[in-house]
């Protein structure tokens, strides 16, 4: 390829890269707005408000943990973006799918890691939630969303329940190269890229240009990740 057309492709894979970052898996979730909530009523109100005692009360009447509302989300869903753990343990016991997907298709355990609530992620793997699952309009998982937001702590925890490592997203991406190419390459990315290779991730993986981490890591001067790569042995 030509001296001009490389770096002409070189700018469009830049381009690329900063749209699909605004479009990424991290920010496509939808928490219930303040109107929804409002409207709420039943299993739905109580989720919100992390009303154990009323969800038992509900649900041992005959009311449906698994309605969805306009959103597709269920009681439980309503009750993880709220951070409200005892309603979501009450909302699994009565019956409701800890792995089931909202409307954007996300899993609790997804709408935890994106939100950095380590607590909440915890409550839902512990309900059943797996940490496998294949989540969002990108064909990603709660791991590669953590990746790109560089939640580390979350990270590790979704590593230790045994999280796909090398999934690739229909972006053509990895958690590895999530880390990277839509990080800043300063100490959270970087220590969440850490993690990932300590845990034996695949760090030679490309992108669907051919590009490997290390090569996006290089090409973003990320002098920390560079270390890391080739330390880890990648090309």
């Amino acid at each position: 390829m030509p001296p001009v057309s490389m770096r002409l492709f070189a700018l469009l894979s830049n381009v690329l890269v900063l749209l699909l970052a605004n479009a990424a898996p991290g920010g496509a979730q939808v928490a219930p707005s303040m109107t929804e909530q409002a409207s709420y009523t039943g299993l739905f109100a109580a989720a919100a408000r992390g009303d154990a005692a009323e969800i038992a009360r509900l649900s041992g009447a005959g009311a449906d943990v698994r309605a969805r509302d306009g959103n597709g989300r269920t009681p439980l869903h309503v009750a993880a973006f709220a951070a409200q753990r005892d309603a979501m343990r009450a909302l699994v016991k009565a019956g409701a799918d800890p792995d089931a997907l909202e409307g954007d298709r996300y899993d609790i355990v997804t709408i935890a890691a994106v939100a950095n609530d380590l607590p909440t992620l915890k409550a839902a793997l512990e309900l059943g939630c797996s940490a496998k699952n294949i989540t969002s309009r990108y064909d990603g998982t709660a791991l590669i969303a953590a990746a790109h937001l560089g939640h580390v702590e979350i990270v590790r925890e979704l590593i230790r329940a045994g999280a796909p490592l090398d999934h690739v997203n229909n972006l053509g991406w990895t958690a590895v190269i999530e880390s990277i190419v839509l990080g800043d390459g300063g100490p959270r990315h970087t220590a969440t890229l850490e993690a990932l290779v300590v845990a034996g991730a695949n760090v030679d993986i490309a992108d669907r240009g051919g590009r490997t981490p290390l090569d996006l890591a290089t090409s973003r001067g990320y002098r920390e990740m560079i270390r890391l790569l080739e330390k880890a042995g990648a090309r």
